[in-house]
């Protein structure tokens, strides 16, 4: 028999602007052995998150970037297929980050057990992963929507966008979504229960938000960026809070020409009394286990939904993921491996 065969994905070359197919190269090599205290990891769900472009950047951040030749990283459901590890077992499902790979060896650290039984597999880098805990931490720790407030989130489809909106009504809170086109509109408006769904690519997007938030906002979570954020800016109220998770609309090739907006955007900030802050969703680790229960509850009730949208084959994951930075993608984005 011949050996097993580990397809994986690596970073070719760091993009110069938009990310483009040969900044990826695929990769075959053999399935690598489980030393002393370590599980081998075949990979079933990955998932592509915004976040990715920047990790291809050689740029000063939050976490290190992706090396060149090596294997782009993301979150992953994985199945133990070899343990030489205590803790772990042939048939466990564990949540991992083992990137764009179709097998993984790992030392059990930051594995966490899942139950198949509990939710879809794909539901652990989704609405009960990071994207979910993302909307949940950033709007209910920095947000705090009240009763009769007008909240604001842009990518309203996507997997953050939504639970944002969905969470915010459940708080008493109006939720007005803005999404690209008329199908997610309407996914948003009438399949999530949004107030409001407001299409960006609409000649007069500005004049529909104004006209759907007469109170104006007071919470606008920001995932997007770019052309959103000038036509929300206007419109935030005295004490208005904005959680910054993303700024998706700058990520492939940002352009920093033209105008330096910032004293305009300080005066602001300092005569509304804004609370703007940025941040990253392992800050609130701490109320993961309340969120898994709560999250849980919701989706058992319906009072929160979801949408998938997931593609076949490892290899298809750079296109799939160009198309995410373009907004091709319906709900969140998951490459079904195996």
């Amino acid at each position: 028999m011949s050996q097993p065969q580990n397809t994986r994905i690596v970073l070719a070359s760091r993009p110069q602007g938009p990310v483009k197919p040969d900044n990826f190269r695929i990769e075959t090599v053999p399935v690598p052995a489980p030393g002393n205290g370590e599980v081998l990891l075949k990979i079933l769900f990955l998932s592509l998150d915004p976040y990715m472009r920047g990790r291809m950047d050689d740029a000063v951040s939050y976490a290190a970037p992706v090396a060149v030749d090596g294997v782009m990283e993301g979150g992953t459901v994985a199945e133990v297929i070899e343990s030489k590890h205590p803790g772990y077992k042939p048939g466990d499902i564990v949540l991992s980050h083992s990137g764009w790979q179709s097998y993984a060896l790992s030392d059990g650290t930051g594995l966490r057990k899942l139950d198949p039984d509990a939710a879809p597999l794909s539901t652990a880098v989704g609405i009960l992963g990071m994207p979910g805990f993302t909307a949940y931490a950033g709007l209910l720790t920095i947000g705090q929507p009240k009763p009769g407030e007008t909240v604001v989130v842009a990518a309203a489809s996507g997997p953050v966008g939504s639970t944002v909106g969905q969470i915010a009504r459940i708080k008493g809170a109006r939720a007005v979504g803005i999404a690209g086109g008329a199908d997610k509109c309407a996914f948003v408006r009438d399949e999530l229960g949004f107030d409001v769904a407001i299409d960006h690519r609409a000649p007069d997007f500005a004049e529909q938000l104004q006209q759907a938030c007469p109170k104006g906002i007071d919470v606008y979570f920001e995932n997007v960026g770019g052309a959103v954020w000038d036509a929300v800016f206007p419109l935030l109220n005295t004490f208005a809070r904005v959680p910054v998770c993303g700024l998706i609309a700058q990520y492939d090739g940002l352009d920093l020409s033209g105008k330096d907006r910032l004293p305009a955007l300080m005066r602001d900030i300092l005569k509304k009394s804004l609370t703007v802050r940025g941040f990253i969703q392992r800050e609130f680790i701490d109320q993961r286990p309340v969120f898994l229960e709560t999250m849980s509850g919701w989706l058992h009730s319906g009072e929160v939904k979801y949408r998938e949208d997931i593609v076949d084959g490892l290899t298809n994951a750079p296109e799939a993921f160009m198309g995410l930075l373009k907004g091709h993608n319906f709900g969140k984005l998951v490459i079904r491996v195996a």
